[in-house]
């Protein structure tokens, strides 16, 4: 069983340990003893983990780390980069294994079990908005790498990150946060009896305008109430979750109008960009275990929406009137899943572990629009669609202990999707059904001198979104418009080392291959769907961890990748723009429970084409935050300083052709959106 702690059964189990019977016993404790066992990414996985780059980061580990924004989080995971292309409540940037996976095609974010990446999203597919979250609230973080899990589905090729909420605090708090640029941020948490159960309540308000010449006037709120009861043997928790938020955005700006001293580093060319959006969600997990078998289940329900205003190319299409697009989605989502793991089985003799879920995922979404706008007064609709989006699996693994220094995880998931689209255009509305059938095969050696060694190999998919199934005509010019494949099939093969060589030293190594037969994308900026050519790509991983004591921990990962078109007639060369070659990052934290504590990180990536020929490329970004304080028995003082060596790095960088407000013909040049300079944030924590 301790072989498929992955994926849909890794956040159900992460959190039993802090569900006991008694629950007036359990406030009293939780008030003392921390709810976590799990000692972060330095835990020894030997005998449990199916590969190298699977991992775990726990509350602790993750509340030590000192972040700009609440997306860094993800940087946990080895060669994670997490930048913002817009500011304010947008979705983060994201990048992983050679992809830039924008804000989140092809890596699934999951919140006990309930997905986050948002399907024929008005901005974008696959979009994972992680501002829902309240850090002091998450227990635990589980993640994957490559299409290698027979629970994971779509949107999951490049990884995964599982997020499992705490059910009790282990001290209720209020924590009040500020900093430069006018940043405020207050957060509370509370754990109380509720009839034979516990009652974990909070919520948080932040502001900021940021150090741009465009103030983001960013307020976002939050709110979570999570009731929970039982123990290890069976357990049901209910969790409701709200967000909303709304804020200002300065959006990428050209690199030739900062050199030319038209506008500031920090400077914006629109000043009426930016987006509200709010969320809503119910969701239950449940579990029971039997003698010789463990069934889990959960549910989830939400409400979704996000107007967002962008303007990428400023006058290049209306000169009069600018560039400015509104997209908005407007949606509710519903789906769960439901398992039964049979332990103690035999396979050929062998002592094997079978598990057979369903899963469901379905998006209803309407007033799915992009519209040209002026100062955030709509001018024309390009499109409007009504759109659903549902899938249904099947997923079946049998886990089995061969021998003494072998076992298997083999794997097959099955996929219905049914996309059903009413467009305003009556030739882009439709309906279609399509299916997809994806193995894999996890292969465990050892361990032998502390030593385990994986052979990993599997197939995967994303879905498109809905509207390039569906479409005929293009929206923007009437023109006939190729449709697109509903599933796109990808493949993926790793090979790794894991090894606990020293006690409390954990280092892993994993070389890993990744091939996508298209990358296909719906154009939110222009309405259509554009399909890519198939790409390959591979690279290799080292990390490692030491946690020597209870006082000290260091981590270093390094990570390697390239990309490469199949077919490069069509994109101007062989190279995936966006891609990084190379992604580094270390840190060390030190401090007990009581006294002096700090932490150091650095986070490099390199250079990196933006442009098929490679004729044009990104610069490379360092960047390192620090953090200080000190901790006596009921309260907490803590100092960050962000981007402490104070660089001129950019978050990201694009290139493509635009034209400003008075400029006589177009350019193409680098658009960019800068890294926030030096920036010096303190806290003070109250527990009771």
């Amino acid at each position: 069983m301790k072989c498929n702690i992955i994926a849909s059964t890794a956040y159900a189990l992460s959190i039993t340990a802090a569900l006991p019977q008694d629950a007036e016993n359990s406030v009293t404790e939780s008030k003392t003893l921390p709810t976590s066992i799990i000692t972060g990414k330095a835990e020894n996985l030997l005998g449990e983990a199916p590969s190298a780059s699977r991992g775990q980061s726990d509350r602790e580990e993750l509340l030590k780390r000192p972040y700009l924004r609440r997306g860094e989080l993800l940087e946990v995971i080895p060669g994670m980069v997490v930048t913002q292309h817009a500011g304010g409540g947008k979705a983060n940037q994201y990048f992983v294994r050679g992809y830039n996976l924008d804000h989140g095609v092809d890596f699934g974010l999951f919140v006990d079990g309930m997905p986050a990446n948002y399907r024929a999203h008005g901005h974008g597919q696959g979009y994972a908005d992680m501002n829902f979250l309240i850090p002091e609230f998450i227990e635990q973080l589980d993640y994957t790498k490559g299409p290698f899990y027979a629970e994971l589905g779509d949107l999951t090729t490049a990884g995964s990150a599982q997020f499992s909420l705490v059910n009790s605090l282990p001290r209720d708090f209020a924590k009040l946060e500020i900093g430069q640029d006018n940043y405020w941020r207050g957060v509370f948490g509370n754990t109380i009896v509720a009839g034979n159960g516990l009652l974990t309540f909070g919520g948080e308000y932040n502001y900021y305008d940021g150090p741009w010449e465009l103030e983001q006037n960013a307020q976002r709120g939050n709110g979570i109430i999570r009731w929970s009861q039982g123990d290890d043997k069976q357990w049901l928790n209910a969790t409701f979750m709200a967000y909303a938020a709304d804020w200002n955005s300065s959006d990428q700006i050209p690199k030739r109008a900062v050199d030319a001293g038209v506008i500031d580093r920090l400077g914006y060319v629109d000043p009426t960009n930016g987006g509200e959006s709010q969320r809503y969600s119910l969701s239950m997990n449940m579990g029971n275990r039997l003698s010789d078998s463990f069934w889990h289940a959960n549910a989830y329900a939400g409400y979704y929406d996000l107007d967002l205003f962008s303007n990428f190319t400023y006058a290049l299409e209306a000169p009069a009137n600018g560039d400015q697009f509104r997209q908005s989605d407007n949606r509710i989502f519903f789906g769960g899943d439901i398992s039964n793991t049979l332990e103690d089985r035999q396979l050929f003799g062998a002592n094997t572990a079978y598990t057979i879920g369903f899963q469901t995922h379905n998006d209803y979404i309407w007033d799915l629009e992009l519209a040209h706008t002026s100062e955030r007064k709509d001018i024309s609709s390009v499109r409007k669609d009504d759109v659903f989006t549902g899938n249904y699996a099947l997923y079946a693994t049998a886990a089995t202990q061969w021998n003494s220094w072998f076992r298997t995880e083999m794997g097959l998931r099955g996929e219905l999707f049914y996309f059903d689209v009413e467009s305003d255009l009556a030739e882009n509305s439709g309906d279609d059904f399509d299916g997809i059938l994806v193995p894999k095969l996890n292969m465990i050696f050892g361990p032998w001198d502390q030593t385990e060694y994986y052979i990993n190999l599997g197939g995967g998919f994303h879905s498109n979104d809905a509207r390039g199934v569906t479409i005929n005509v293009d929206p923007s010019t009437g023109l006939p418009a190729d449709s697109v494949d509903p599933l796109v099939r990808t493949w993926g093969s790793e090979v790794g080392v894991r090894s606990q060589w020293l006690e409390n030293w954990t280092s892993t190594l994993a070389v890993w291959w990744l091939y996508n037969d298209s990358e296909l994308l719906y154009v939110g900026d222009a309405g259509n769907v554009e399909a890519g050519p198939a790409t390959q790509r591979y690279g290799i991983e080292l990390a490692t961890y030491w946690r020597p004591n209870d006082w000290f921990t260091f981590d270093t990962e390094v990570s390697l990748a390239e990309g490469r078109y199949e077919d490069s007639s069509d994109t101007g060369g062989p190279w995936i723009e966006n891609q990084v070659p190379l992604v580094v990052s270390s840190g060390f934290t030190i401090g007990n429970d009581i006294g002096w504590f700090g932490a150091l990180r650095g986070r490099y990536f390199s250079e990196r084409p933006l442009t098929a020929d490679k004729s044009v490329e990104a610069r490379a970004s360092f960047q390192v935050n620090a953090r200080a304080g000190y901790r006596a028995e009921q309260w907490e003082l803590a100092l960050d300083v962000l981007n402490v060596l104070d660089r001129n790095d950019n978050d990201i960088e694009y290139f493509y052709e635009s034209q400003l407000p008075g400029e006589a013909s177009s350019s193409e040049d680098i658009h960019f959106h800068p890294a926030e300079p030096i920036t010096v944030r303190a806290n003070f924590t109250w527990w009771w």
